[in-house]
């Protein structure tokens, strides 16, 4: 996991993206520990209490639990909360503004699938 100072991104939100991608891509399965606050901490050269603020938003997403006394780990079905998370926050950010504007150039749905089947084509 790699943090970028110079994004507008709060660091604690950087690493819950980080923890969050190594979830969805399998480098953490379910029922796996992640690892501990203090481990990464000392390996991103930051204020545990950061790490610990990015940690406890997957806690309360239900994507991690906490195990006490044993540490962090991946919650079961954590992968798909991320998919549904992933494809609200894509049909929000991509596909409302594509339709809204589609809509204002006065494409018809038919057009506008067009458009996005050559889009994959490509």
């Amino acid at each position: 996991m790699k943090l970028d100072t110079t994004l507008e991104t709060p660091i604690y939100l950087q690493i819950a993206a980080g923890l969050e991608d190594g979830i969805f891509l399998g480098a953490y399965p379910e029922e796996t520990q992640v690892p501990s606050t203090t481990e990464l901490s000392v390996s991103l050269q930051i204020n545990p209490a950061t790490v610990l603020k990015g940690v406890n938003l997957l806690v309360e997403e239900g994507i991690l639990y906490k195990k006490r006394g044993v540490g962090m780990f991946v919650s079961k079905g954590a992968q798909e909360k991320i998919r549904e998370k992933r494809q609200n926050a894509f049909y929000e950010g991509y596909i409302r503004p594509l339709v809204t504007e589609a809509k204002k150039l006065g494409l018809a749905e038919e057009q506008l699938l067009k458009l996005l089947e050559r889009g994959y084509r490509e």
